[in-house]
Parts: C-alpha cells; sequence; structure tokens
C-alpha cells in the first residue's frame, strides 16, 4: 500500500467517528430508550462510535507501509 492510499484511508476512518457524533448525525441516536447494557441508547452510541474507530485505527495500522522500516531494528 502506498503511503498516499494509507493516508487517504486513515483520514476517511477518523473522519466518519468524527461526524457521526456531532450535531446532526448524533440526533438520531440522542435517545433515552431503549436501554442496552444497563445503558441509554445515546451513551451505547458513542462508546460503540469510539469502540470501532479504535478497532479501525488497530488495524488500519497493520498496514502502514512505515512499521516494516520502523521495526526494522537498529
Amino acid at each position: 500500500m502506498t503511503r498516499k492510499m494509507f493516508n487517504t484511508i486513515y483520514s476517511i476512518i477518523v473522519t466518519i467517528p468524527f461526524l457521526l457524533l456531532i450535531f446532526p448525525m448524533f440526533e438520531l441516536a440522542n435517545r433515552a430508550t431503549p436501554i442496552v447494557m444497563g445503558l441509554p441508547f445515546s451513551f451505547f452510541y458513542i462508546i460503540l462510535v469510539i469502540l470501532l474507530t479504535f478497532l479501525a485505527i488497530i488495524i488500519l495500522h497493520q498496514f502502514d507501509p512505515d512499521r516494516t522500516s520502523e521495526e526494522g531494528g537498529e
């Protein structure tokens, strides 16, 4: 994967959760009911978006073109 393509994918993966958590998109999830795992749906939605973003960045880290050169050692 080229560095430019990696940067583009990274930017998209970081921007989508940001858009999901700001005003117009968050209004779809801003509810007190239903209760999911003991949390109001809005809290569950925020935690879910954060965890999915974290997992996506971990997976993307595996494809980082600069990662192999850093792990080469001294």
